[in-house]
């Protein structure tokens, strides 16, 4: 029977035994401080920065009319038209090659504005606005693995403003 040794985190986003170091508002402060531990040449793969609190934020950038929708799916039917043509030009010879594009673009458009049309009347109105989405985290946490913990509190507490006791 043979002893297995202690083993790595299989994943690079894992830490073995991870501990606070600390909490920051933004991640250019958490960042600034794992900057800070590589500068005193402190082993920074053992570090992770860690976004919590979670919120998603949603930006309205438009409202949506059948006018607009529309355009934009034949936008979008243009590009696929577009790669489709292209695609099947390769198959063809030089004179068709056009009219296969030039077909393709044309079908890809009517369908794109079509299916985009369609779509917009199934919400019924429920969503006439257009709008981007991304998640932010509100705090940031430094994470460090156990074995280095007391290591980069140390040598975190020398960094100009820092507090001595992130946590107090």
């Amino acid at each position: 029977m043979s002893m297995s040794s202690p083993s790595r985190p299989t994943s690079p986003l894992r830490l073995e035994w991870p501990q606070s170091l600390a909490v920051y508002d933004d991640y250019a402060a958490a960042q600034r401080a794992v900057d800070f531990l590589s500068d005193q040449h402190f082993p920074v793969q053992h570090c992770m920065i860690v976004g919590t609190d979670l919120k998603r934020i949603e930006r309205i950038t438009g409202r949506l009319t059948t006018g607009r929708v529309a355009m934009s799916g034949i936008a979008s039917g243009l590009w696929l038209g577009l790669l489709l043509g292209v695609l099947f030009s390769v198959f063809t010879d030089g004179e068709s090659a056009l009219a296969t594009i030039g077909s393709t673009l044309v079908l890809g458009a009517l369908f794109g504005m079509i299916f985009a049309l369609v779509g917009y009347a199934m919400t019924r109105g429920q969503r006439d606005f257009s709008s981007v989405t991304q998640v932010v985290a509100t705090r940031y946490e430094v994470l460090v693995e156990h074995k280095v913990a007391a290591q980069a509190r140390q040598t975190l507490s020398q960094l100009p403003g820092a507090l001595t006791e992130p946590f107090a």
